[in-house]
Order: C-alpha cells, then structure tokens, then sequence
C-alpha cells in the first residue's frame, strides 16, 4: 500500500450495513485493554488498535497492521464480560461487531466482549499510524 495520507482508512458508520464494513475491517485486530475507555463527559466510547489490513492483497509477506482509533458516540452505558481491565499489559482480539435495538457489542476471542447502550448508532474507524509488516497472518478455520 503506498504510504501516503490518502491510502488510510476512514470510515463512518450510522447503520447496520456501514458497521458491518467496520466489523470486517476489524477482524482480528489487536487491543490493548488498557486503550479502551469509556468518555462518560463525551458520551463516547474509545479503542486504539492495532488492525490488521485485510484490504491488502495477499502476497509473499503475512500482511500489515495499522494502528487506528475506533469511537462510539452517544453511548449512555458501558458493560464488560469477562475483560480484566485489571491487568494493563492485556490483550484483546476482536472477532466481530453487531448492533442490535441500541446495543452495541464488540466481540472479542475468549468469549470475552464489551456491550455498549447507545442512543443512535454513531461509529467512527481511522487509521493514525503508518502500516508495518508482520509475520502472523490471521487464519480462521472454515
């Protein structure tokens, strides 16, 4: 990928179908749990990842990854199942995300996951950083 400003990822979700793009871009990206918080003042939800870009084609090398920021607006409420926010060096892998009748659920492996109560679907994807080569190229059993 050309590493150029016009060549990251920006996306912008207000639906069902957007943010289904947004899950598929995603998959399997790594969170640091201590880069997730809850903006209570903001009424926002926030994650740094480390994404890995799916969007590439395939080639010699595994692939990339990508840092970007994910952020939920409107958001009255945060819950968490099975994350252990306790142990700062952490890591979550995102499987997938869903929106269903104001609730928001980000999936994460290990059967752990983070429920958002928004007032609106409002998501926001962008790439920050510049992309890196990494050896470990995500494989999903079919």
């Amino acid at each position: 990928m050309p590493d150029d400003e016009n060549s990251k990822l920006s996306l912008l979700s207000r639906d069902v179908n957007d943010l289904m793009v947004v899950s598929s871009m995603l998959q399997d990206a790594i969170v640091p749990v201590v880069d997730m918080a809850y903006l209570e003042n903001d009424c926002a939800f926030v994650m740094a990842v480390k994404r890995f870009q799916w969007e590439q084609p395939a080639s010699d090398a595994a692939g990339e990854r990508i840092r970007s920021g994910l952020r939920f607006d409107m958001v009255k409420r945060v819950q968490y199942r099975n994350v252990d926010r306790q142990v700062r060096d952490r890591f979550a892998a995102i499987l997938s995300i869903a929106y269903d009748d104001g609730i928001v659920v980000i999936h994460f492996s290990g059967n752990e996951a983070v429920r958002l109560e928004v007032d609106e679907l409002f998501c926001a994807l962008q790439d920050f950083d510049h992309p890196w080569p990494t050896i470990w190229r995500p494989v999903h059993s079919k």
